[in-house]
Formats: C-alpha cells, sequence, structure tokens
C-alpha cells in the first residue's frame, strides 16, 4: 500500500482520537448494549439497536485510523529544507494580484485539512499548483470563481 504524508502533529490528533476511540467510547458503547439487553427483547428495542450502529461506527474509525497511522509518512515540517520553495508542510503566504488579499496557508495531509484554519490538502487544486514553486513565483490557482492569480509572498517550515 502506498505511503501518504502526514504532519508530526495530524499524526499525534489520529492517535489521540485513537486512544479515546479505544479506552472510552469502546468502553462506554458496551455498557449502553450491556445495559439495552437487560431491558429484555432486543429485537424491537431502539436503544440496542442505536448502540450497536454506534459500536459498528466505532470498531470501523478504529481500523480507518490504525491502517493510515500504519501507512503514514509522518513529516514534520520544522525540520523540512526546501529554502523557500513550497512543499508539503510548507506554511504559504500568498497575495492575490488583482485585489491585494493576503491569505496564508499550511500544505498538511488529507486528514488534518480545515480550511477554516488555514490548513489544506496536499491533494486540493490550490496546494498542487503551490507546489514547486518559489517565494516570489506568479501561480494560476483554479477556484470555483474561475482561475485567479497570486503571488507566493513567502514559504515558512513552522
Amino acid at each position: 500500500m502506498n505511503k501518504f504524508p502526514i504532519t508530526k502533529n495530524g499524526a499525534e490528533l489520529l492517535k489521540a482520537e485513537l486512544h479515546r476511540l479505544k479506552t472510552v467510547e469502546r468502553i462506554a458503547t458496551s455498557q449502553a448494549i450491556a445495559e439495552a439487553r437487560a431491558q429484555g427483547d432486543i429485537s424491537e428495542n431502539a436503544e440496542y439497536e442505536a448502540a450497536k450502529e454506534k459500536q459498528s461506527f466505532i470498531e470501523g474509525r478504529i481500523l480507518d485510523i490504525e491502517g493510515k497511522l500504519g501507512n503514514a509518512q509522518i513529516i514534520d515540517p520544522s525540520t523540512v529544507d526546501a529554502g523557500d520553495r513550497v512543499v508539503f508542510g510548507a506554511t504559504v503566504e500568498m497575495e492575490e494580484l488583482d485585489s491585494g488579499k493576503k491569505t496564508t496557508y499550511q500544505i498538511v495531509g488529507e486528514d488534518e485539512a480545515d480550511f477554516k484554519v488555514g490548513k489544506i490538502s496536499v491533494g486540493s487544486p490550490l496546494a498542487r499548483a503551490l507546489i514547486g514553486k518559489s517565494a516570489g513565483d506568479v501561480v494560476e490557482v483554479q477556484a470555483p470563481g474561475g482561475a485567479r492569480d497570486v503571488e507566493i509572498v513567502e514559504v515558512r517550515y513552522i
């Protein structure tokens, strides 16, 4: 199976979620199933069915996270030495040439992407347009509103 990149912070978040699922959620769901069983006939017991569905979701998520961590290439952005070139883990400040609006995004793994906090997936159109470019380059980015030109102002690895 292919390795996929994830930042050190993203891997820590996945490990924390995995720990919570195994030590808190799994136990609470088992208790809910036991309580629902104690109520008698489980064939028409809505609480039992809901608890079993939740258990199924939790077990699936545990397997998903374990698989992702097993195939992850964990990268600490602060140790990347790419100069002013954009690679995975880079925090990129850019300016739209038309409006002068400045934005900053960090290029991260798929599971840790959150556009609202400035983290974009390495597979996103914006990240793909930026990767390999350097500070001072002008890049055409495909956006939902159409193509726009942005200048890469600064590239940091933090």
